[in-house]
């Protein structure tokens, strides 16, 4: 059992004097858990511990980059190496390309790529370039996918804003958001009629395993639906894989659905726990970026060469044979039995997985979009959460995100997990 928190406690309420909400990121914050917030002094393979001592099993893995487990030693290492040399200059150096050149040998699409630094960055970017290389406006997401914090995409979008008025943020005029459509997930005849009709459209963005609405998978005639529509009408398919990017497989959710989007974001993993993101597709699209064409986009950091070495590193642990095989049986070690109890004791929860990452939903038994979640039971996850930390497990700290395992989770903690997870559903539920 957790001991006390006097030491997050007190650092927790200076930092509400200086940071709003005592937090850089809303999720943070605890918020509606009646409880201080995590305050994490470090981490080492499966485990973080807080500044108070007390030591938690993982399964946030800073929101799904750490697939190798905290500090793992080589990226450690290579990460280091190259402060020694020099930890940011503003200017091209060789590993920008080294990555390019590994990320385009797992994922063909991108055969051009640009580097940012964040997820919020790739998918603003990505759009902006679909736009100036359609000529048109009109961008169609899906109710309940977020794809970062930019204007035009906080509507309908995930965890972070579900305790918004229809997930939109204030600060938003109007005129920035009229040229985004959000439509029903999985609804094939809803967005096959939308897509027909409205001949502006210049993009369709969606997570192909949505993740911020907990894990939801996009049916496969629904993907197949979007690929041909776009197609047809010389709109353009983005793919955010932000999250499933070398996270669901070596090749992403393109090759799990089997389909090639015009452009990709990927994050997380890609960087290896550092601040890296990217996007990029066609050659004919990526050429209108500048300097080259007259779509502008820029960074002081993009491509910063410690977390392009820390990138590096990480994938050429994840492309051995093997590696996510093992890392998929370590995920159904914890969720098989799960799934099994809820069947055979008609517990109304579900557990969806996709790969390394799955979420159990309290209240609903079948979820295919945002509108499934209405009976979602909040307050059966709040005391599920409280559950699992004062027994030193951290999962995210809403219902409404993905859980992730690594490579880096032992056995023992698993098993210890999977336990936990059913006395509480035996109790509790």
């Amino acid at each position: 059992m957790i001991a006390a928190r006097p030491k997050s406690e007190e650092i927790y309420a200076a930092s509400l004097k200086r940071m709003p909400g005592g937090v850089n990121s809303p999720v943070r914050a605890f918020k509606g858990f009646d409880m201080t917030p995590m305050v994490v002094e470090r981490g080492k393979g499966d485990t973080i511990w807080d500044v108070d001592g007390n030591a938690y099993i993982d399964y946030c893995l800073s929101w799904g980059p750490l697939i190798l487990g905290h500090a793992h030693p080589a990226v450690v290492k290579r990460a280091c190496e190259q402060m020694e040399r020099g930890s940011s200059f503003g200017i091209a150096t060789p590993y920008e390309f080294l990555l390019a050149e590994k990320i385009n040998a797992h994922l063909p699409t991108m055969e051009k790529l640009r580097f940012v630094s964040s997820g919020s960055e790739a998918t603003m970017s990505a759009i902006r370039l679909a736009r100036g290389f359609t000529g048109r406006n009109t961008l169609v997401k899906f109710s309940g996918h977020y794809h970062g914090h930019s204007d035009c995409l906080l509507i309908q979008a995930g965890s972070g804003v579900t305790h918004l008025p229809k997930a939109t943020s204030k600060g938003i005029p109007d005129s920035v958001i009229q040229h985004t459509v959000c439509l029903p997930f999985n609804d094939l005849a809803a967005c096959r009629s939308y897509i027909r009709n409205h001949p502006d459209i210049a993009a369709v963005i969606l997570e192909p395993v949505a993740g911020n609405m907990g894990v939801v998978p996009a049916e496969q005639e629904f993907v197949d639906m979007l690929r041909e529509e776009t197609a047809a009408c010389g709109a353009l398919l983005i793919f955010d894989e932000v999250i499933t990017g070398f996270r669901v497989g070596l090749r992403g959710a393109q090759e799990y659905y089997r389909i090639k989007p015009d452009l990709t974001c990927l994050g997380k993993v890609i960087g290896g726990g550092y601040p890296v993101a990217a996007f990029g597709g066609r050659k004919e699209i990526m050429d209108m970026i500048a300097p080259l064409g007259a779509v502008y986009q820029g960074g002081t950091l993009s491509g910063n060469p410690v977390a392009m070495c820390a990138g590096l590193e990480t994938l050429s642990h994840v492309e051995q044979e093997g590696f996510y095989e093992n890392l998929e049986k370590k995920t159904r070690l914890l969720t098989d039995p799960i799934e099994h109890y809820l069947e055979q004791n008609n517990v109304p929860a579900l557990l969806t997985r996709v790969g390394s990452m799955f979420t159990l939903f309290f209240g609903v038994t079948e979820v295919k979009g945002r509108e499934d979640l209405a009976q979602l039971d909040e307050a059966k996850f709040k005391g599920f959460f409280q559950y699992l930390f004062e027994r030193g497990i951290y999962a995210p700290p809403s219902a409404y995100e993905a859980w992730f395992v690594s490579s880096a989770h032992t056995e023992e903690n698993l098993l210890y997990t999977r336990d936990t997870v059913l006395a509480f559903l035996k109790n509790q539920c």
